[in-house]
């Protein structure tokens, strides 16, 4: 990603003055038990999909899924944006979608296991009405069909 300074001033304010949106009224959901006896899923708007799932487009508010049996060499990064720079996802996904440490964490019994599917959305929204109205509690209800008992999400 640029630095602030490097960009010209348009661009500066406008990352600087990005419509983020607040949610004051998000309830806290403590977890029922420890992460050792529990299922996690990992959930991520990078942007990723499998290798031969349609690529997301710009301003896409639909959902891959992805296996968690997935191999990393199989998961593509379709995010596009001139605000971020792909060469660490490009040099190990465990930045952007850690799923070999959680698969470590799931072997050394820190973490119960892991869920079937991942899902990835595509991030840099800047009305993302389908993903609060629609996507987003679809892929909810599929998790708790899943019996998921915690999340890891990881934004780019």
């Amino acid at each position: 990603m640029p630095r602030l300074e490097d960009l010209s001033d348009t661009a500066r304010q406008g990352h600087l003055n990005f419509p983020a949106m607040e949610h004051d009224d998000a309830p806290f959901a403590p977890l029922r038990k420890p992460l050792s006896e529990a299922k996690l899923a990992l959930v991520t708007t990078a942007g990723l999909h499998v290798r031969g799932d349609a690529p997301f487009a710009s301003g896409d508010q639909t959902y891959r899924v992805i296996p968690s049996s997935s191999a990393a060499g199989d998961i593509l990064q379709s995010h596009t944006s001139i605000g971020f720079d792909r060469t660490a996802f490009m040099r190990d996904i465990n930045v952007t979608f850690p799923i070999d440490r959680l698969r470590e964490l799931v072997g050394d019994g820190t973490l119960g296991r892991l869920s079937e599917r991942f899902y990835s959305f595509m991030g840099a929204q800047r009305v993302p009405k389908k993903i609060i109205e629609e996507t987003g509690p679809e892929v909810a209800a599929k998790l708790l069909d899943e019996g998921v008992e915690a999340v890891l999400l990881t934004p780019t």
